[in-house]
């Protein structure tokens, strides 16, 4: 797939490669981070796990699982005759799923080093699949979701999490803004993969009716994104965002300083009292049935 605007420039291979890489060199930041993003998700993977209403005996595929919060939600009610696997490209982002699993004292999951472009499992093999944050960072969203229902059975159900638009997100869009008036990044072009390519209702809907699912359902949950201070958001961002890591320890040690002061002003509108931070967020869901 191509972007939107016919920009020969993209190329879907490269991006790929960058993303597995990406992940692979981020998993540690968010192993580190995994309890505020516990908290901050767990809104959108309980939204998925109802829409799947996941069955004791069923088998259940989460993609791009990253650390597998959702995928461990529905392992524990669908044990223990049924199971999950849990599945991302990035192997170090397993390693962590593994250790949570451990803790958590699961048994019934499988791990897997999978791409959800070419999701290596056979037709009709799974119960329900669930995806949070992960088919618009693909360099094709058609073709996962076309992977998704092969993999589904009959009546299968699929629940999804994308972000909604940037603009509803400032906890994403305030360092963007920082960083691009800066000359230090440009918007994604149009039809290439990020957080916020699928940020649209009806885009979502198309692309699974496109897919071939039936029921379609989209909802807006609105998060809130919860840090003790602004010097922990900058840490986090810095452990969770490898763009925003990069782009900002690249520069000059008192430009760096220079950005964290811009920012810290930036964010000072969602400040408590107590210098806690409370950053509204807004996530797109959707479910269907195969």
């Amino acid at each position: 797939m191509s972007p939107d605007d016919g920009s020969s420039s993209w190329d879907p291979n490269a991006h790929r490669e960058a993303s597995l890489q990406g992940w692979e060199a981020a998993a540690a930041g968010w192993v580190r981070s995994q309890d505020l993003l516990r908290e901050f998700g767990a809104p959108v993977s309980h939204w998925m796990i109802d829409a799947i209403a996941p069955q004791p005996g069923q088998r259940v595929l989460e993609l791009a699982a990253g650390l597998g919060e959702t995928g461990l939600l529905a392992a524990e009610l669908v044990a223990p005759v049924g199971g999950a696997i849990v599945s991302d490209q990035a192997e170090a982002m397993l390693a962590g799923a593994r250790e949570r699993a451990s803790e958590l004292g699961l048994s019934n999951i499988e791990f897997q080093v999978l791409n959800a472009e070419w999701i290596d499992l056979p037709v009709a093999s799974v119960d329900a699949v669930l995806c949070r944050w992960g088919y618009m960072l693909m360099a094709d969203p058609a073709a996962a979701l076309g992977e998704t229902r092969r993999v589904l059975r009959s009546d299968g159900r699929l629940a999804m999490a994308v972000w909604d638009a940037l603009e509803r997100n400032p906890w994403a869009q305030l360092p963007a803004l920082e960083l691009g008036e800066r000359g230090l990044s440009a918007p994604a072009a149009p039809g290439t993969p990020g957080p916020f390519a699928l940020g649209s209702s009806e885009r979502v809907h198309e692309l699974l009716e496109q897919a071939g699912f039936a029921e379609v359902r989209v909802e807006a949950v609105d998060l809130s994104r919860r840090d003790g201070s602004f010097e922990q958001f900058w840490e986090t961002t810095l452990d969770l965002s490898r763009v925003f890591h990069d782009t900002v320890l690249a520069r000059p040690q008192k430009e760096i300083e220079q950005i964290q002061t811009a920012l810290r002003a930036r964010f000072a509108p969602f400040e408590a009292a107590d210098g806690s931070l409370d950053i509204p967020a807004r996530t797109l869901v959707a479910s269907a049935s195969a």
